[in-house]
């Protein structure tokens, strides 16, 4: 099981953060050990000063697949849930600035938190709304509409280069509205009004 991410697929998100807008999906991996259950604690590294929330719309493979076209691409998942990518900005912006990988700002230990998946069944993955709650205040309010690339065209280039999985679940890119967390928060993240993913930050 892998987890692979997509970085700046939301325009307001690229400029909150001065990015440069890609032509392409931005493609990095967490290892399983990122993994975290949703409703476990999240227990900030001693190597950062500056950890990050960023809510993302969640799919879950559910069959092997390669080089997939995206006209095809939802064959190949059936569930759907919300995740928190946790990401030590600092870390994050001095790898930047070197010109080096990001892995150890955004793959460390526990830093994909991934919530409860329900059936895609009829939902329109083009048409979702997803907030993130912070201690009772909305900070993050996205759309699926706003993506620049919607879920099955994600899916259709991220196989070119990796052979998906069973069991493998993509980040399909955080909205505006991230922010830093401190010991305490309580993180809540629903879907077009449903409860999927929640943390207590320690």
């Amino acid at each position: 099981m892998k987890i692979i991410c997509i970085g700046r697929n939301y325009a307001a998100h690229i400029e909150e953060l001065n990015n440069e807008r890609p032509s392409e999906p931005v493609i990095f991996i967490k290892p399983d050990s990122a993994l975290l259950r949703n409703g476990n604690p999240f227990v900030q590294p001693d190597f950062s000063r500056n950890i990050h929330y960023e809510l993302e719309l969640v799919v879950k493979i559910n069959k092997p697949g390669k080089a997939i076209p995206a006209a095809f691409a939802a064959n190949y998942y059936q569930e759907i849930s919300l995740g928190i990518d946790m990401t030590a900005r600092d870390l994050q912006d001095t790898l930047k600035a070197k010109g080096l990988p990001w892995e150890k700002a955004k793959a460390f230990d526990h830093s994909a938190i991934i919530g409860t998946f329900i059936p895609k069944a009829d939902l329109d993955l083009n048409k979702l709304g997803f907030q993130l709650v912070k201690n009772g205040e909305t900070v993050q309010d996205g759309r699926t509409e706003r993506m620049l690339w919607k879920v099955d065209e994600i899916i259709a280039h991220v196989s070119q280069y990796f052979m998906l999985k069973t069991g493998d679940c993509i980040f399909t890119g955080t909205p505006e509205g991230v922010g830093p967390v401190k010991s305490g928060d309580h993180l809540q993240g629903y879907l077009e009004g449903q409860l999927l993913v929640e943390t207590t930050v320690m």
